[in-house]
């Protein structure tokens, strides 16, 4: 096996849990395959450099290894290596949003009681 379609190697990388979340990530432009856009059908080798954008995270990945199928976590890991600026930049996004205060009202996993849930919506309904 020489090449393998992008989205198969994204589901079986385990990046996203269905291949065809991962055929919508591609043609969204969500992944980029040596710094071009590309549609799903578009096969992958070893050596490429691929960057993700999943959710707020962004990462280079470089394929090592291709496979169909979607096996255990421990084989989807040799698949593919993390780029030490990526890892950086990850690291760097998780602690800032770590460190960032919560948006105002949230009470950290504290339900709000019914007349918590009253005043806010009041005050919600008095800004529009």
């Amino acid at each position: 096996m020489e090449r393998v379609r992008i989205d198969k190697w994204l589901w079986a990388a385990r990046f996203y849990k269905s291949r065809s979340l991962a055929a919508a990530a591609v043609s969204g432009g969500l992944a980029r395959l040596n710094g071009t856009r590309v549609k799903p059908s578009k096969e992958v080798a070893a050596g490429d450099e691929l960057e993700l954008t999943i959710g707020q995270t962004r990462r280079v990945v470089i394929v090592r290894g291709l496979s169909e199928r979607r096996g255990p976590a421990k084989e989807a890991v040799k698949l593919y290596e993390e780029t030490a600026a990526s890892v950086a930049a990850r690291e760097l996004a998780a602690e800032q949003r770590r460190l960032q205060s919560p948006p105002p009202g949230a009470d950290l996993g504290v339900r709000p009681t019914k007349r918590d849930r009253r005043r806010l919506d009041s005050a919600r309904a008095r800004r529009h």
